[in-house]
């Protein structure tokens, strides 16, 4: 069972074509405008959630409209993105790191300031952060060296919850939106502290009973926290599965090793 595994293994890896780095830098350079990856539409809406990022991390500390403005429409996205790569025929492996990139780098940056604004949860925070960026490096990796397309492509027999979470792309985005969302609750949380009770529309006043002092971004958080739960314990999920694959894989590798001795 444990040859024909290491077979099955080979025949992926031999499937992958094998590009030197220098050649790749050298077609990279050479390329042409209408054949420029660099330029691909979704790449271009992956630079424009750069710098919307960017916006909100400047605004982050002062003026929070203007932060939640620029942070929601970037995350939003997210979700072009892949349709236009989709629609365009303009998939591309520099994209699909781009975006990954750009969802880790941008939701740490988060982090870091909802750690100083909860100093007494900034371990927390450090830990999602860790998670976050562990569980998808090693994802991402596992999926390369066995020959994957994409670290997308999880089929339901190595995990059924990951396959779920990775092959319905409204499951994803629901599961990334609520994730965020929970993250910019908290921030709000920070600056409005008005309870929702205190509107002067008499249907919402009514509800004092029911919502207290809640302010909305709280109220936001509370509704958004499941959702938050079950995209960290994916991550965990990730996590293992990648560290198992990984260990799969050194193991398949000893197994030669000590074959090619016996010969």
């Amino acid at each position: 069972m444990a040859k024909e595994t290491l077979a099955e293994v080979k025949r992926r890896r031999a499937a992958v074509e094998v590009v030197d780095a220098k050649i790749a830098v050298d077609l990279a350079t050479a390329q042409s405008y209408s054949e420029n990856v660099f330029l691909f539409v979704p790449n271009l809406i992956g630079y424009t959630r750069i710098i919307l990022a960017a916006a909100s991390l400047h605004w982050m500390s002062y003026h929070p409209k203007y932060c939640t403005l620029a942070y929601g429409i970037s995350c939003l996205l997210d979700a072009v993105d892949g349709h236009a790569a989709r629609a365009l025929g303009q998939a591309s492996k520099f994209g699909a790191v781009l975006d990954m990139v750009t969802d880790r780098c941008t939701t740490s940056c988060l982090l870091c300031y909802l750690s100083s604004a909860y100093p007494d949860y900034a371990l927390a925070f450090q830990f999602l952060m860790t998670l976050d960026f562990s569980s998808h490096y090693m994802h991402m990796y596992s999926s390369l060296v066995t020959g994957s397309k994409s670290h997308k492509l999880v089929t339901s027999d190595v995990s059924r919850i990951l396959w779920l979470y990775y092959n319905d792309s409204r499951t994803l985005f629901f599961m990334c939106a609520g994730n965020e969302i929970f993250f910019v609750s908290l921030y709000l949380m920070k600056w409005i502290h008005t309870p929702i009770t205190f509107s002067s529309i008499t249907p919402i006043a009514s509800l004092y009973w029911l919502l207290g002092d809640l302010t909305w971004p709280a109220l936001l958080a509370i509704v958004s926290f499941p959702i938050f739960l079950a995209k960290n314990i994916i991550n965990v999920v990730q996590l293992w599965k990648a560290a198992k694959i990984l260990v799969g894989l050194d193991l398949l590798e000893r197994q030669k090793k000590r074959e090619e001795k016996k010969q």
